[in-house]
């Protein structure tokens, strides 16, 4: 039998929530050797950890462990259900024979654009991304002006620049898609500056501070590697083997729309000009904060000063209509995150070491595309209409409408207690959601509060602060590709890629629809040449 290669898991390695790797990796050598595989197995590392906190008596680490084994052996039968073995194939990426009359050409530059420039540029292929917005440095600059009370950029925000939306997070790099590809994603961001732990992590995050980092560091990669990055370019009248740039017409080889779910000028044109579209669910609701302190304790009880920041994902469903947490950020900042002037737009965001006085996550309500009347145009004046609303609300100013749960939900004093709220150093004005929101989102959230309450003590408190609106959870529409599932029209060389396409939700999905994205484009076509 010729020599195999094989990847190896163990995995349901229970330890004390004090042991170290090499502890872990003890435990797994052990059980290797006890299955006669010890000898054979190269570079073991700690895969996965995840914190078991259902008994705070006992809390434990519950971790995985991988590695390589190089045998001739048939190892594959006879082994406990905890030891998963795989054989490792190498990966053939074979380059089609179409010539590029023109660069590739991607238009934006979030993780779904940005993976896709590094994929096709590591592969010969010279793409040019445009992104609407700006480079790290000017984004940064003028979010940090308008969140200190400056004046708002609809070209530079935490929508639009360098990174996508994602930039400006927690950087979460869980996903619900199981593909191989994540595994290459953690690594390459490792690559570009993010820390090993994500690799092993049960709940990996970067933090916004350090994807900045990784952002600038994939800009610099792409153009060594042939590519270029252009900010401050708008992408317009998109046609076939043409597009405008800055009222210019610059000729592609193939396009890829990775254009994020906040785009809706782009909506518009594509709509407008016979591309097919279709709205789809997405949810709105609200920022909750809590003390930090208060949610470690209430999931990990005394140990909460041993371990890492509390995370938490809940979710509740009557009938239709569900109401979850969506990006829990421990230690974090309500952030602005509108797009468009005269517009009030939540999101949260947290620095790589978690350590903010507070934690916040958005409540979500789904919204439906019966609940706006089923139509592309619909779904995107139905957040916008939400987002304008608020923003009258609170006298024409980007201070956000807040109240507190107790207000809420048991009609008491709507006044801050212990919880100052982040968003923009406490720029809110105290009001009731309920004029703002429609009466079945305030209901689903009074609701879910309501129950994740029984989950996570304290959860419902009545100083726990409601910023509002948060709208811009996902896509409201989608861009459909067509047979293939990938490219728009096989005539066009036109791919719509990534969250803003309607294909993705989150940093890890929209990255890995961005490489096969690019995978798609190099099965067809040959490398550029000039």
């Amino acid at each position: 039998m010729n020599s195999m290669k094989y990847s190896v898991v163990i995995e349901n390695i229970k330890a004390d929530i004090s042991c170290t790797d090499e502890d872990i990796i003890s435990s797994a050598r052990s059980l290797l050797k006890k299955n006669g595989l010890l000898s054979c197995v190269r570079e073991l590392a700690v895969r996965k950890k995840s914190i078991d906190a259902r008994k705070k008596e006992s809390i434990i680490l519950v971790c995985s462990v991988c590695g390589i084994i190089n045998t001739d052996k048939e190892i594959t039968r006879g082994l406990p259900p905890s030891i998963k073995l795989s054989v490792i194939e190498e990966e053939q990426i074979i380059h089609g024979t179409v010539p590029m009359k023109a660069r590739p050409v991607i238009v934006g530059f979030g993780p779904a654009g940005m993976f896709c420039a590094l994929e096709l540029a590591r592969h010969g292929y010279a793409p040019v991304v445009y992104e609407r917005g700006t480079s790290i440095c000017e984004r940064v600059a003028s979010v940090d002006r308008f969140m200190n009370g400056g004046e708002f950029s609809p070209i530079s925000n935490i929508q639009f620049g360098a990174g996508g939306a994602g930039t400006f997070s927690d950087g979460k790099l869980t996903t619900r898609i199981n593909d191989p590809l994540c595994r290459s994603v953690l690594e390459e961001l490792c690559n570009l500056g993010a820390p090993s732990s994500i690799k092993w992590q049960a709940k990996p995050h970067i933090g916004t501070d350090i994807l900045r980092t990784v952002v600038e560091n994939a800009d610099r990669e792409i153009s060594r590697l042939g590519g270029i990055v252009k900010y401050n370019h708008k992408v317009s009248d998109i046609a076939a083997g043409m597009v405008s740039v800055c009222g210019n017409d610059v000729e592609y080889g193939a396009l890829v729309l990775a254009i994020g779910h906040s785009a809706r000028d782009t909506y518009k044109e594509l709509q407008n000009s016979g591309f097919a579209m279709t709205p789809k669910p997405f949810s709105v609701g609200v920022r909750i904060e809590h003390l930090q302190d208060d949610i470690n304790h209430a999931m990990y009880g005394a140990a909460s000063e041993y371990l890492p920041p509390a995370e938490y994902a809940l979710s509740y469903r009557t009938g239709e209509r569900g109401v979850y947490t969506f990006c829990m950020c421990p230690g974090g900042t309500v952030v602005p995150a509108a797009s468009e002037e005269y517009g009030i737009v939540t999101n949260g965001m947290s620095y790589s070491g978690r350590d903010g006085r507070n934690s916040n996550s958005a409540v979500a309500v789904s919204v439906l595309p019966g609940d706006f009347g089923n139509s592309v145009e619909g779904a995107i004046e139905f957040q916008r209409n939400l987002e304008n609303t608020a923003y009258k609300h609170v006298g024409n100013t980007y201070a956000a409408p807040a109240e507190t749960v107790g207000s809420f939900i048991h009609s008491k004093n709507n006044s801050l207690g212990r919880i100052f709220p982040t968003y923009m150093n406490g720029n809110v004005t105290m009001c009731h959601l309920s004029d703002i929101l429609p009466r079945y989102v305030t209901e689903m959230l009074s609701l879910g509060i309501t129950k994740f309450g029984k989950s996570i003590s304290g959860f419902d408190c009545d100083d726990a602060v409601l910023t509002g609106i948060e709208t811009r959870t996902s896509a409201p529409v989608r861009i459909l590709r067509g047979e293939d599932r990938r490219i728009l029209e096989k005539d066009l060389d036109i791919y719509p890629c990534g969250e803003g396409a309607g294909y993705a939700g989150g940093i890890m999905s929209a990255a890995v629809d961005g490489i096969k994205t690019a995978r798609a484009i190099i099965a067809k076509f040959a490398p550029f040449t000039k």
